[in-house]
């Protein structure tokens, strides 16, 4: 997987999470297929249950962030990343249990395939061009709106 990110603007992110007292680290990817973001839908029995997210996932214990990056896109959709791009921002939330988290997005390219869910965590996935974002009927956050609009 090729990278146009640095190791040490990494370890500058992770330290800068640390600084601000982050206990969780998760990783985001924008794939853009055909001028269309893949977005996927949260199952409905699920923490947030029914919003409509970027794929991605938590850093484990001692992985860098590319590698959970790939590791979660993999996961989630079955497609596998052939660059990461750029750094698109972070923003921060609750999670499930409270944590204080950061969630770091990046754009990829992935390789063509079919995406393939998985059901205990995704019910649904869907393409959405920029310009469908802010009047789209999806559950999109507020958060992940403003990612994809800057790019």
């Amino acid at each position: 997987m090729k990278s146009n990110i640095s190791d040490n603007e990494l370890n500058q992110m992770i330290l800068a999470s640390r600084q601000d007292s982050i206990e969780k680290l998760v990783v985001g990817a924008v794939i853009q297929i055909k001028k269309k973001f893949l977005l996927l839908e949260r199952v409905a029995n699920d923490f947030l249950g029914g919003l409509v997210e970027l794929p991605s996932g938590t850093v484990d214990p001692g992985e860098g962030l590319l590698d959970a990056l790939e590791r979660e896109v993999k996961e989630e959709t079955g497609l596998a990343i052939v660059a990461v791009k750029e750094f698109l921002g972070s923003f921060d939330y609750a999670s499930s249990s409270g944590k204080k988290t950061r969630q770091f997005n990046f754009l990829v390219d992935t390789d063509p395939g079919e995406v393939k869910l998985d059901p205990h965590e995704h019910s649904s996935y869907h393409f959405v061009s920029a310009n469908e974002i802010s009047s789209s009927p999806l559950n999109i956050s507020e958060n992940v709106k403003k990612v994809l609009k800057n790019i």
